[in-house]
């Protein structure tokens, strides 16, 4: 039987994909709150899950593999749900992108020196990296995550600063959240070589503590260009999450799912630009 790792399973989409994954295998949960991490392993097993928690801070490489250790310890690792990551209203311009973007960077560097036959990673990308206009992809600076991440991390930052004082936080989330989406594709031919398989998932407006603390900013106006006028729940999100983990989806490799209620098919450069004046 193998062991699905969960990064961000403290709460939110994490813990909500670790109920569903948690049914046919053992999870170890992983986040960088130990009181959080206590509740939500109390409350799996309150379920009969086989769940176990490791704090780890996604930035340090070698907590990262120190975490991949730990789950083979449980069993073979059969995959990985990356959920963790933070949003524009929850830290400054370089955190976001050391956490969202170098924490993949880790986390799908220790997946791939583990990966087998069958293994699967799912990484939670966003909305926001596919409402990211083409002229402020800084690809030039994505190049720099496997050769040099402090590089990496310095021309990010650099382009996120060159946004207004204001609007830096949101758009180093985009920035971030786009890498994601690059980085899971661009890496698929590696892991396929093992058989294993990578990919991305984009969530839109989902009913969290992140996303509720993002609607406050304003963001919550998404809703009104969405073709369903409401939030999505965690377990929606994480049905999608578990299935993308599981062995059903097992020819799906390199690409993003845009999971966002029609959000973006309701959204014009336009509507856009309209949103990004009035979030304060």
């Amino acid at each position: 039987m193998g062991t699905t790792v969960i990064t961000g399973g403290a709460g939110g989409m994490g813990l909500a994909t670790a109920a569903i994954v948690g049914r046919e295998q053992p999870v170890l949960l992983s986040d960088i709150d130990a009181e959080r991490l206590d509740v939500a392993v109390a409350r799996l097993r309150g379920d009969g899950i086989d769940a176990t928690a490791m704090v780890c801070d996604i930035t340090d490489r070698r907590q990262v593999e120190a975490l991949f250790a730990r789950a083979r310890e449980i069993g073979p690792v059969s995959a990985v749900v990356h959920a963790a990551g933070i949003s524009p209203q929850m830290g400054a311009v370089e955190p976001i992108i050391r956490i969202n973007a170098v924490g993949t960077i880790n986390v799908v560097r220790a997946g791939l020196a583990q990966a087998a036959p069958g293994f699967a990673l799912v990484n939670v990308a966003s909305l926001a990296g596919h409402m990211l206009p083409k002229f402020l992809r800084p690809h030039r600076a994505y190049r720099w995550a496997a050769a040099d991440p402090a590089v990496f991390v310095r021309k990010m930052t650099r382009a996120a600063n060159r946004a207004p004082l204001a609007a830096r936080p949101g758009l180093a989330y985009s920035l971030s959240k786009h890498f994601v989406i690059w980085y899971s594709r661009t890496q698929a031919a590696a892991f396929g070589v093992e058989d294993a398989r990578i990919l991305s998932v984009s969530p839109g407006s989902f009913d969290t503590d992140m996303g509720r603390l993002e609607e406050e900013s304003g963001s919550g106006r998404l809703i009104e260009h969405a073709a369903l006028k409401r939030f999505g729940t965690p377990c929606e999100i994480a049905e999608l999450l578990a299935f993308c983990a599981s062995g059903k989806a097992g020819y799906l490799t390199g690409v993003d799912i845009l999971c966002d209620g029609g959000t973006k098919a309701g959204l014009d450069f336009r509507a856009i630009l309209a949103m990004a004046r009035n979030t304060h």
